[in-house]
């Protein structure tokens, strides 16, 4: 049965990769005018679909209906000529060119034999100013921030005359203030009659914007739901498929000795500017320390400086009360740090390299794993079969690429190197980055072990609410400075948000002057 009101429906959408089958004879409708989430764990299938409706895969099996007619999506292309546009997580843009020259790339306007510059800048204004996007058409790309990258390609998709727009994951790399503005956007967009599928795992955005979510769990789809009609904890179990516990469970913290002492360090970031000025706190054993801030306020030079990346030009830190200050990456790890770099694919994991390799790239040179200068593939095996138990990361096998995986099963297999080394301390950078409801409560338990283990566990996050659920204390950092100093019982986002952006002094103030 067809129905009227649908822009798009899927009916029986099957689509089957070596080993797996992404998506189980999926059926999907969109109305015109609302925003529909598609809702599931990392892995079960949302963007495979997604992928489909835009013609980057064929389904194997069932069909596709655009304004009630069959069609066959074979490209991109033929998906832009059916009005269908999608907002990817990963920006497609060229850098070096300007926002104009981005959104005209492959269907440029001509004047003539020239390419009509004038009159596409012009459209690209008149749609920004129509939807409130404040995109400037002739900024290059290198030089807007992340947030306005992705308004480009919203802009993108609206030039190419899309009314149905697929934004896959598209708060995973915002700060909390741009994520309020996306889903204005997004608002607005549906006001004018467009309408929107929204992938995503995070529960809040789909309680405050979706009208319709379709939850998908292993390929199937579970249910198609009202949103006004749910909460956040059952559509969590219609996700993950068992009760998931929201927030996190833990003892009062008993911290004891100081593990970790930053003292008065100036770093540089790669401008060569100051990006972390005269910065001094410390973690003591059995704590979590929550650093919190918005992204680009110093926290990651902070993170490269502790664990010998990034130089260190004034100040010292100190493990144990031994100074490490400008040490390099290995020897710092051999004293006890163990690392959860925030960009998993860039500092975490070899992609093409296996799940068993990567396990072993922080002890590979040890003696245990290591005979006559070649690695022992059987005890590096053996290891890798153990954390795969321990920590459950789902694959196929040990001989698996990194990145045939989900990031979710990633990121489980940093977590198990890292704390298989048995640290002192564990900086964990955004542990939880793209990761679905039922991976963040592995992660977080994880770290609330480690602490009850007597740990010192440093935590960096742009997300307040897992800043709030899961330290000990929190310290709030602006301008490469620590503007304030609380706990999770005595502040809230709404202050930790106003502090975050100099607007309110925190509990303890330091002076750093």
């Amino acid at each position: 049965m067809v129905h009227a009101d649908h822009v798009l429906e899927l009916k029986g959408i099957t689509k089957r990769f070596p080993g797996v089958v992404a998506n189980d004879s999926i059926g999907f409708g969109l109305r015109r005018g609302e925003i529909h989430a598609l809702l599931g764990e990392n892995g079960a299938g949302k963007s495979t679909l997604m992928s489909i409706v835009f013609g980057l895969y064929q389904p194997d099996e069932g069909e596709i209906l655009v304004g009630g007619k069959p069609e066959r999506i074979d490209s991109p292309n033929k998906a832009i000529e059916l009005g269908i546009g999608m907002v990817h997580q990963h920006f497609k843009l060229v850098e070096t060119f300007t926002v104009t020259e981005n959104i005209i790339l492959g269907m440029e306007p001509k004047r003539g034999a020239r390419v009509d510059g004038k009159g596409a800048a012009k459209k690209v204004r008149e749609l920004s100013e129509r939807y409130k996007l404040d995109v400037d058409p002739e900024a290059t790309i290198d030089s807007i921030s992340v947030g306005m990258q992705q308004r480009v390609e919203i802009l993108k998709t609206l030039y190419r005359g899309a009314d149905i727009l697929i934004f896959d994951e598209p708060t995973a790399v915002l700060t909390p203030q741009e994520i309020v503005e996306l889903l204005d956007i997004m608002k607005r967009l549906v006001a004018e009659g467009k309408s929107i599928i929204l992938i995503t795992h995070k529960l809040k955005e789909i309680m405050e914007i979706a009208d319709t979510c379709t939850i998908i769990r292993r390929g199937k789809v579970i249910e198609t739901v009202e949103v006004a009609s749910t909460n956040p904890q059952q559509l969590a179990e219609k996700m993950v498929g068992k009760v998931v516990n929201l927030a996190t469970e833990k003892q009062a913290a008993t911290p004891k000795d100081v593990y970790l002492e930053v003292e008065n360090i100036v770093v540089h970031g790669d401008n060569g500017k100051q990006a972390v000025n005269g910065l001094s706190f410390s973690v003591r054993a059995g704590e979590i320390v929550g650093i919190a801030g918005v992204d680009g306020n110093g926290q990651t030079e902070l993170i490269e400086a502790i664990t010998g990346m990034r130089p260190v030009r004034s100040g010292d830190i100190r493990l144990l009360g031994a100074s490490i200050a400008n040490h390099s990456p290995r020897a710092i790890s051999e004293r006890g740090i163990s690392h959860i770099p925030q960009d998993r694919h860039k500092h975490g994991l070899v992609l093409d390299f296996t799940v068993s390799e990567n396990t072993i790239l922080q002890t590979y040179y040890r003696p245990g794993m290591n005979r006559f200068g070649l690695i022992d593939a059987e005890a590096r095996d053996g290891m890798a079969a153990r954390l795969v138990g321990e920590f459950d990361v789902r694959t196929p096998g040990i001989g698996t690429k990194v990145r045939s995986m989900s990031g979710g099963n990633q990121q489980k297999i940093i977590i198990a190197r890292e704390i298989d080394k048995d640290p002192v301390v564990m900086l964990a950078a955004q542990p939880t980055r793209g990761l679905d409801v039922g991976a963040i409560e592995f992660v977080h338990k994880q770290l609330v072990a480690l602490r009850d283990q007597g740990k010192a566990v440093l935590l960096v996050s742009f997300e307040l609410e897992e800043i709030l659920n899961v330290s000990d204390r929190i310290l709030v950092v602006s301008g490469g400075h620590i503007v304030g100093e609380t706990t999770p019982e005595t502040t809230n986002d709404q202050e930790l948000g106003l502090m975050m952006a100099g607007k309110r002094e925190g509990g303890i103030l330091h002076d750093e002057t």
